[in-house]
């Protein structure tokens, strides 16, 4: 298999030649962790060249936005997920900061000794923050007469203008949009990741992906409007459309996905524009990218599967699944902004915590998608990742393995594939298709699985998350790789803010070992294979780290 060295010209004949599929799956088996082995990573961490987790754009307009005061007010964290109980708000400057404010921007900040970091709405692996996000909007007063193209810059919760409409182009746009829709793209920086995790990281900067299309449907939900994954533009479009295009060598962006925010629910789904629509638009983007920092280390492997995922013009999905019954909203009035800017990862537990079952099962049914539900509706495919649960203080469950399969339709498929599930029973839980797979303690279980961490076993319930692998590759290509991490993540943002509604913490964990996983169950091969984990329970604080506003830095604090 050939691994390319990062470079900017195009690959040798021989290495294009290489079946991307083959490319993929050398991929997925090379950053796979065991008990015996991890995947390849740097020796050690070199503090002084960790890159800059704040791309700007030296020459581009800078439009300030404004911060908004938390809101212990309406909408409520429930009536969110649920259609028609948010009045939509029209499209103007102050809701487009309203979105960005509770999807990407900074949600606090710490300090211990000397140091001082941030904390952003989205989480991200190692706190690194490879993604980054574009606007893509009609004109709007205090934003220029022309629609345009703008890099959101969450330090100073501002956009920098990179690129303006021609007369009436947008209109153009409009018609395959729709009326009142505006757009979000996703890119990433994939040495932010490398730098700290080396080859896993191509699935890292994925899980991140994820969750700011999480991030953004919860927020965009928030204002009464709809986002939507627009998934027929192939990756070479996107780029160009953002100006990433030019950029090269170990900083450059990778265009991503592109959400269509649609401040007009009740309205047609929003369709992607055509190639020519996009020719036309012949944009001239502005500013040069700042430098991240120094010290780059070729990591070939992502180079390799990167090239290898990038996605070609697909026609819009057409996917027809069974949804479960219509989310009924609780009466508790839990802020939902409160939830969203309040959300941070926990990094140890109290090993004490439990939680309801009926809120366990809560907790599973966030994750399905449902009739009326205003957030996973973005997600254009039926669900491809199912959840192994690790129970371990659940008041009403014994403890044990549970398989909560979010698309029933597969049970057959987990049975016939994994031999501890031949003879699973389900469970009895309402809206769900649970099955007991083991009972008995296992938390030592998931903290040997989870690389020794003792976060997978402190927690109420640990979590796998299993994707329908091969089938997914060759139905739909290798560029579907990136989506199963996607899904993954998108999962796990709702996992995140279900804790904290609850009153507990979350925390995803990307280091855990892959093979192992899948004896567990009994896997034999790569039907299903284990992409992300995640844990929650009661948070224990470090006293020794002190909170700071998200925004003190602009308002004279330290």
């Amino acid at each position: 298999m050939f691994w390319r060295k990062r470079r900017s010209e195009p690959a040798p004949a021989a290495e294009r030649a290489v079946d991307p599929l083959r490319v993929v799956l050398a991929y997925h088996e090379a950053s796979k962790h065991d008990y015996q082995r991890y995947a390849a990573g740097p020796p050690e961490l070199d503090w002084d060249s960790q890159p800059d987790p704040f791309r700007r754009f030296a020459g581009a307009p800078l439009v300030g936005l404004e911060r908004h005061e938390p809101d212990e007010g309406r909408p409520y964290y429930e009536e969110t997920f649920c259609a028609g109980r948010v009045r939509a708000r029209s499209l103007e400057l102050a809701s487009l900061s309203q979105l960005l404010f509770d999807s990407l921007a900074l949600s606090g900040a710490k300090r211990y000794d000397e140091s001082r970091w941030t904390l952003r709405c989205n989480p991200s692996s190692g706190n690194l923050h490879p993604t980054e996000a574009y606007v893509i909007a009609p004109a709007l007063p205090g934003l220029g007469a022309s629609a345009f193209v703008a890099h959101y810059a969450p330090h100073e919760h501002a956009l920098e203008l990179r690129a303006t409409f021609e007369p009436g182009a947008w209109s153009a746009l409009s018609r395959s949009l729709g009326e009142g829709t505006f757009l979000v793209a996703l890119t990433s920086i994939h040495w932010r990741e490398a730098w700290k995790y080396g080859e896993r990281a191509f699935r890292y900067c994925q899980h991140d992906v994820g969750h700011a299309i999480g991030a953004l449907a919860v927020a965009a939900a928030a204002l009464g409007w709809r986002a939507q994954v627009v998934d027929e533009l192939a990756s070479d479009e996107l780029a160009r459309l953002l100006g990433v295009d030019v950029q090269s060598g170990p900083e450059a962006e990778v265009p991503e996905v592109l959400v269509a925010i649609r401040t007009r629910p009740a309205g047609a789904l929003a369709r992607a524009p055509g190639a020519e629509e996009l020719a036309r638009l012949a944009l001239r983007h502005v500013g040069v990218p700042n430098s991240l920092g120094t010290g780059h280390v070729d990591w070939p492997a992502i180079d390799a599967v990167e090239e290898a995922t990038r996605k070609p013009r697909t026609e819009p999905a057409q996917c027809l699944f069974q949804l479960a019954a219509a989310w009924v909203p609780g009466d508790e009035p839990i802020a939902l902004r409160r939830v969203v800017r309040g959300r941070r990862s926990a990094v140890a537990f109290d090993a004490r915590t439990g939680m309801a079952r009926d809120a366990f099962e809560q907790l599973l049914r966030r994750t399905l998608p449902r009739e009326r539900d205003t957030v996973l509706a973005a997600w254009p495919a039926a669900p491809s990742v199912d959840l192994l649960c690790f129970v371990h203080r659940v008041e009403g469950l014994e403890p044990g393995l549970y398989l909560c399969l979010r698309d029933p339709g597969r049970e057959a498929r987990w049975r016939g594939a994994a031999r501890a599930l031949a003879d699973a029973e389900r469970v009895d839980a309402e809206g769900l298709a649970l099955l007991r797979v083991k009972v008995g303690d296992a938390r030592s279980l998931a903290r040997s699985l989870a690389c020794h961490q003792e976060i997978a076993a402190d927690g109420c319930v640990a979590f796998a998350m299993l994707a329908d692998f091969d089938a997914t590759l060759e139905r739909s290509g290798p560029w579907a790789y990136r989506r199963l991490f996607w899904e993954c993540g998108l999962v796990g943002q709702l996992l995140y803010l279900e804790a904290e509604a609850l009153g507990l913490r979350g925390t995803g964990i990307g280091c855990f070992f892959d093979d192992p996983v899948h004896r567990t169950l009994g896997l034999v091969d790569r039907s299903f294979q284990s992409l992300y984990h995640f844990t929650l329970g009661g948070a224990v604080d470090d006293p020794r780290i002190e909170s700071a506003p998200a925004y003190a830095h602009l308002e004279g604090g330290a």
